[in-house]
């Protein structure tokens, strides 16, 4: 049930799915489950300590990787995940490619082929009959 202070947000598919299977070996709702790893990751995420400033450092270029500790590679690993995965989600690779002249083909809302030329048209490419 919703607290009076949460709030209504998107979450990542892929993210949901994950939680609500965790959840459930765990017994709590997905919900619950998003909650709690974002309350660890708060926490990892706002531990200063030695072991945190070298990792922060890795992902810096500043250490090497294999001074990291397995833990400390752990985390490092997580993070550039999380990093790359934030990436791919906030970038429109269609206006990309479409800068480079690439011409893509992505289903559309239908489930139709379509392609999408650098030009800005479009076409379907195999018509629902």
């Amino acid at each position: 049930m919703a607290n009076a202070a949460d709030r209504v947000t998107r979450v990542a598919a892929d993210l949901m799915d994950s939680a609500a299977a965790e959840g459930a070996r765990q017994s709590r709702s997905a919900k619950q489950q998003l909650d709690h790893w974002a309350r660890i990751g708060r926490s990892v995420s706002g531990q200063h300590s030695a072991a945190r400033r070298k990792v922060e450092a890795a992902l810096a270029g500043g250490v090497e990787l294999t001074e990291l500790s397995v833990e400390e590679g752990v985390v490092f690993n997580a993070e550039i995940s999380a990093a790359i995965e934030e990436s791919l989600a906030g970038t429109d690779y269609g206006t990309l490619l479409s800068a480079r002249g690439v011409t893509i083909v992505a289903l559309d809302d239908s489930g139709q082929i379509v392609e999408h030329r650098p030009d800005g048209s479009s076409s379907v490419l195999h018509p629902h009959r």
